[in-house]
């Protein structure tokens, strides 16, 4: 199956197909964060889930953005702190998803190393420890949660962080 549960609230998924929203339907899945480029099904967006599509790239040379970290973070943490499932995938579920998952776990209280292990160490297939992606989840961890403010624009937050 594409889809891994992660946590009791968090679980990373390839791309959607048919069997992989019929997987998040039944784990409960409330929020469904989109990490990819192309659109993603409009069944996404349909009851009982809420989409929130923040498409990024996964390469080296376009790093993922703090502000699209720091903006799925601040949508999942409401939906998790009422009881809720958060599902973040990208195409591969290897590498976007996996750093989006890895922030939202820090936002819960891990730290990224705790993070990019129990992430790893659920689904074989992620790869937080690749140079990049992991150089974001470190980055992550040391803006949250004032960086993040920043980054999001919220009020009396000072200037965005230009950090790469």
């Amino acid at each position: 199956m594409s889809v891994t549960p992660i946590t009791d609230y968090l679980s990373i998924a390839a791309w959607p197909t048919v069997e992989n929203i019929a997987a998040l339907r039944a784990l409960g899945v409330r929020l469904i964060i989109s990490m990819t480029n192309r659109e993603p099904p409009p069944e996404l967006a349909a009851p009982p889930f809420q989409l929130l599509h923040l498409p990024t790239n996964d390469s080296p040379f376009r790093p993922i953005p703090m502000a699209k970290l720091c903006a799925g973070v601040a949508a999942a943490l409401p939906v998790i702190a009422d009881g809720g499932r958060v599902a973040v995938h990208c195409s591969r579920g290897r590498h976007r998803s996996v750093a989006m998952a890895c922030a939202i776990m820090i936002g819960m209280g891990h730290s990224a190393e705790s993070a990019m292990l129990i992430a790893k160490t659920r689904r074989a297939q992620a790869d937080p420890y690749i140079w990049y992606i992991r150089r974001r989840i470190l980055l992550f961890e040391e803006i949250w949660p004032d960086g993040c403010a920043i980054e999001l624009g919220q009020p009396g937050a000072g200037t965005p962080l230009t950090a790469s």
